[in-house]
């Protein structure tokens, strides 16, 4: 089988000073099969977040060759790009990043807005999605009324609502308690024993012991 991601020769330089450059990764080739739960690990400044970045269609700046299911990244325009990252891809930050102004029912609806269901199959899809994460009785509420724990829960279903292919996630127990971060992590364990990739960036070896495999970056390149 094709695996779901690969990545060849893939390269982040930033031009510095008298025409010297900073790579922040190196020559990276990867695979990710369609079902992996993988956690990427590595020190300050690895270039962890830049190749989440770049996976999940954020930054442009990059060489090299990148699939996904497929299809070539390196080749489609930025609206492509974009379509299809709202298509195949869902996020959970450290920062939650929910819409302060929005309820949970309505941050959740806002995924689907971006693609092509109708209003009633919006409303049956958040409605199973506040029940599967037995949330039904925050749906009125907003960010500022949860907890941290209950906004990465807001957080996570949210990136799942539309059934992306790929879930990367940032540090995503990194504001919470360590009883919160495990209810995450359990989740993110289900999620994956029901087929959704995963991809999560951490510093925990503990939280990476809930995937199935480590890939450690240091100085831009793949170590381990």
């Amino acid at each position: 089988m094709i695996p779901l991601i690969q990545l060849r020769h893939l390269e982040r330089v930033y031009p510095l000073a008298r025409g010297e450059n900073f790579y922040v990764l190196r020559d990276l080739t990867l695979d990710v099969e369609e079902g992996d739960f993988v956690s990427v690990m590595g020190p300050s400044g690895a270039g962890k977040s830049t190749l989440l970045h770049i996976l999940g269609m954020h930054d442009h700046g990059w060489t090299g060759e990148y699939y996904l299911d497929e299809t070539a990244v390196h080749r489609l325009k930025g609206k492509e790009r974009n379509q299809l990252r709202n298509e195949q891809i869902g996020f959970v930050f450290q920062q939650y990043h929910l819409l302060d102004d929005l309820t949970v029912y309505e941050n959740l609806d806002i995924p689907l807005s971006y693609r092509r269901y109708s209003k009633s199959e919006r409303a049956a899809l958040v409605a199973d999605t506040l029940d599967r994460f037995q949330i039904v009785g925050k749906k009125d509420l907003y960010p500022r009324q949860l907890s941290g724990g209950q906004q990465q829960l807001v957080g996570v279903a949210r990136a799942i609502i539309a059934k992306p292919k790929l879930l990367l996630a940032d540090e995503p127990t990194g504001n919470l308690h360590s009883s919160q971060g495990e209810q995450i992590m359990e989740l993110f364990q289900q999620l994956n024993n029901d087929g959704v990739t995963i991809i999560q960036v951490t510093h925990s070896e503990k939280n990476a012991g809930y995937g199935k495999r480590v890939i450690q970056l240091r100085d831009g390149w793949i170590v381990k």
